[in-house]
């Protein structure tokens, strides 16, 4: 089977920078038809540039807050007048903030099960809709109607108390990638999701910055000694984008560079 997702369309949300935009760049280099996605509407249009403007352009950007059911609504029609329908969805919008597990009026895990888990899993069930709806209109019987990737983190399986509502919020985007990929699967639609450790990302360049010893504690808790690139994540996503992943489903591909493999008792997962 081919890796190939040329000439296919995909949303990508978290699309104005970090992982999120890596993947909707790589995606754009290897010939698909890409809606970069994001709230944060002035970034978006600095990296897209005057390429959303051109009328045979494969990229379009959409800005706005996905956390409302509506915007979601918005952004598939959107995509569906640009490009008349959608093959991938890549839910990289994630957010990761501090939690105290000892206070009750700290509300960081609420706050993150809405963005890492509740968006993805509205989006996810707009999406495989149309994707169904796809396959109806066009009476296929065989191949692939759709494949829909969830990033994830290691930080699902690991434990720090100090990052409790994005360890469960991980942990229950991690299940609901099993549970569509099983309620889909009739469909030929295909869930899985990448899991990373360290990425190079601008916010971790921050860190860097800001803890001469941290670049240290990453590389010495990972068994390949080095900081993944962005690039790497965009990599694994497209293998799970394309039919060389045909048979894949309900998978939590881990991009850790073997993190996850040694001690899991507050080892760092930036």
């Amino acid at each position: 089977m081919s890796f190939s997702i040329a000439g296919k369309t995909a949303i990508v949300t978290g699309a104005a920078n970090g992982v999120g935009l890596a993947i909707a760049r790589h995606f754009d280099g290897r010939g698909a038809n890409v809606v970069f996605a994001d709230m944060d509407e002035a970034r978006l249009q600095k990296e897209l540039g005057d390429r959303v403007n051109e009328d045979d352009s494969n990229v379009r950007l959409f800005a706005g807050d996905l956390r409302e059911k509506l915007t979601i609504a918005n952004l598939l029609s959107a995509t569906i007048e640009a490009f008349d329908g959608v093959d991938i969805l890549v839910n990289a919008s994630r957010q990761m903030l501090a939690s105290d597990p000892l206070n009750p009026d700290d509300d960081a895990v609420e706050t993150l099960l809405q963005q890492n888990l509740i968006t993805s899993l509205r989006l996810t069930q707009l999406v495989a809709k149309r994707m169904i709806k796809q396959t109806a209109d066009a009476s296929r019987t065989e191949g692939l109607a759709g494949s829909i990737i969830n990033l994830s983190s290691i930080a699902a399986r690991r434990t720090h108390p100090e990052l409790l509502g994005y360890s469960v919020s991980s942990a229950a985007l991690d299940q609901m990638t099993r549970s569509m990929a099983v309620a889909l699967a009739p469909h030929r639609i295909r869930v899985n999701a990448v899991a990373f450790g360290s990425v190079m990302s601008a916010s971790l360049k921050d860190s860097l910055k800001a803890d001469d010893g941290c670049r240290e504690d990453i590389i010495s808790h990972t068994p390949l000694a080095r900081i993944a690139s962005a690039g790497e994540v965009a990599e694994a996503a497209q293998f799970l984008a394309s039919d060389g992943s045909g048979f894949m489903t309900g998978q939590i591909i881990t991009v850790d560079g073997g993190r996850s493999l040694v001690d899991t008792v507050n080892a760092p997962v930036h």
